[in-house]
């Protein structure tokens, strides 16, 4: 049995919008949302944001995917940040229950049932959030406040429990709480502090509750965190982490294992393709091959077990060129899963 083959989140956008434009639409529909109003009946929000956010979750499913991250393609920080903005403006770091809106998960739930019908089976996403310890440190800095980090951990929560879906057409089977900088930042906060942050923040039941982590240092203090079901790193682009992760850690704390097993980090993968003397790489060339992605999978299955119930590409694909060659790193991806 094969584990569930998932994806980071982040996907780019196709050449007919602007970031600009995406981003105007994104604030637009968010608040029209929150006004109780129909985005989609608006031709700009539909055009520009709406339709772009269900094309490119469809493009996406149609790699093979299991559970599919909704299509971060607005600024991950902001997304949560924006609302905190508003929050502080009130004196509070904590956002309010019906303002915790993320709008790619309004607009796939109300496309649900044509993708379910149009692919043949129920929908199941995987919803991804900038967590407490990094909106932290972008919007406060290193030194730590515990009831600073507690708004924070508690708008986190509410985020992720308005994203939970469950009906006939689509599921939220994952919650992932990225948290990039963990293990390589100076905040001044005590293992026991981020320990209780996090765990505030998990504080919801339901879908799998992930972790997406850059580097592994640390990890272990993470597997205290009570809620937390999967702890997830890259292991193509640094294949050190895999060190720092025994199985039996895992099967001490009870916890499972996602691991990255196709590259994503596009500036070094283009570098590597022009030494060797191709200046206009094609798609083909960026990606790598179903074998090589195949042999770390084999390598992760060997370590982990059946305690390896995620994988998938390491990190986002919002920074590589265009959609096609996105879309091939996860089709290369189940490939070297499912079929190889």
């Amino acid at each position: 049995m094969y584990p569930l083959i998932d994806d980071i989140g982040s996907f780019p956008l196709p050449k007919s919008v602007t970031r600009e434009t995406f981003a105007q639409a994104y604030l637009k529909t968010r608040q029209a949302i929150l006004n109780n109003q129909d985005p989609i009946a608006d031709e700009f929000m539909q055009k520009n944001f709406c339709q772009i956010v269900v094309d490119s979750f469809r493009k996406k499913l149609a790699c093979g995917l299991d559970v599919v991250t909704f299509p971060q393609q607005f600024n991950g920080l902001r997304q949560i940040g924006d609302a905190v903005h508003e929050a502080m403006a009130q004196g509070s770091f904590v956002v309010d229950a019906d303002k915790a809106v993320l709008p790619e998960v309004y607009v796939l739930n109300r496309y649900a049932k044509e993708l379910s019908e149009e692919f043949g089976k129920k929908i199941l996403l995987r919803v991804c959030l900038f967590g407490p310890i990094e909106q932290y440190l972008h919007e406060v800095g290193a030194v730590a406040y515990p009831d600073v980090l507690e708004g924070f951990a508690q708008t986190i929560k509410r985020f992720a429990q308005n994203a939970i879906l469950d009906n006939k057409y689509i599921e939220t089977r994952v919650i992932s709480i990225d948290e990039p900088s963990y293990g390589h930042t100076n905040l001044t906060a005590t293992p026991d502090l981020i320990v209780d942050t996090l765990q505030k923040a998990y504080n919801f039941h339901g879908p799998t509750r992930q972790i997406h982590l850059h580097s592994t240092s640390g990890i272990h203090d993470l597997l205290n965190v009570t809620g937390l079901d999967v702890l997830s790193f890259e292991y193509a682009a640094s294949p050190r982490n895999i060190n720092d992760v025994s199985k039996s850690m895992l099967e001490r704390a009870d916890k499972q294992i996602r691991v990255g097993i196709a590259r994503t980090d596009i500036d070094s993968l283009w570098a590597e393709v022009c030494e060797k003397g191709f200046e206009k790489p094609t798609d083909e060339q960026l990606v790598e091959s179903v074998e090589i992605i195949h042999k770390r999978y084999l390598e992760a299955k060997e370590k982990y077990g059946e305690l390896l119930t995620f994988t998938g590409p390491d990190c986002g694909l919002g920074s590589w060129p265009n959609q096609d060659v996105a879309a091939l790193v996860l089709k290369q991806t189940v490939e070297a899963v499912k079929h190889l």
